[in-house]
């Protein structure tokens, strides 16, 4: 696997990426912050796999903070839902 610096589909800047990603509803924005939680977690595991501890446990901690950021995100839309 090949890992880049842009995204292949995406040729707005990262910075517009991001502007982007934070202005979904936060409903959404929670949705991808798991895919992203899932993801890191599963490269974790495949970097421990391959003896690669130091890497692993640095993508298990950024992984398991997303995940908290998710929860976090999902409380905003709880308060927010109603005025949406």
């Amino acid at each position: 696997m090949i890992h880049r610096s842009t995204l292949a589909n995406y040729d707005k800047g990262l910075q517009q990426l991001a502007e982007e990603l934070g202005d979904l509803r936060y409903d959404a924005l929670v949705d991808f912050l798991q895919y992203l939680h899932e993801k890191l977690a599963k490269d974790s595991k495949a970097d421990e796999e391959r003896g690669r501890a130091k890497l692993a446990k640095c993508l298990a901690l950024a992984s398991n903070n997303i995940g908290h950021s998710a929860k976090e995100i999902q409380k905003a839309w709880i308060i927010s839902e109603p005025y949406m």
